[in-house]
């Protein structure tokens, strides 16, 4: 019988190398552009669709987070200032780690439940739960 360090070196080379960084998901970009004093994100609702979030829990969010005030009109999130396209991607990206991201295992199979007076982040994929800030 083989010893357990020769099996193991086996089963290694038997295993199939993964392709790629290892990231399955990708905090989505920002595209939108200037008008006048104004900012606005054309694919406002596509991003809050990738994040599997309400658009008005991301709007309120990215609103008190850039000081800044804003209206939904349409498929776009209108920015009564002028925020660089790189401020409002780290904005969103501060947003998923807090609120779509699980902690635990890292994946973004998450959704948000309310329990009495906590706010949770449910994983789907480990069954992990997490309190988050409710009040943004």
């Amino acid at each position: 019988m083989e010893n357990y360090e020769d099996m193991l070196k086996d089963a290694y080379k038997n295993v199939k190398q993964v392709e790629g960084a290892g990231e399955r998901f990708e905090t989505p970009k920002i595209e939108g552009r200037y008008q006048g004093k104004k900012t606005i994100l054309t694919n406002f609702f596509s991003i809050a669709q990738q994040l599997r979030r309400d658009p008005k829990h991301l709007e309120k969010f990215l609103l008190k987070e850039l000081a800044a005030s804003g209206t939904i009109n349409g498929e776009r999130l209108i920015l009564n200032m002028k925020v660089s396209r790189s401020k409002i991607d780290k904005k969103i990206e501060e947003y998923t780690r807090e609120f779509v991201l699980c902690k635990e295992c890292g994946k973004p199979d998450t959704e948000i439940k309310k329990e009495d007076r906590l706010t949770f982040l449910k994983c789907l994929a480990c069954g992990a739960k997490h309190t988050i800030r409710a009040k943004i």
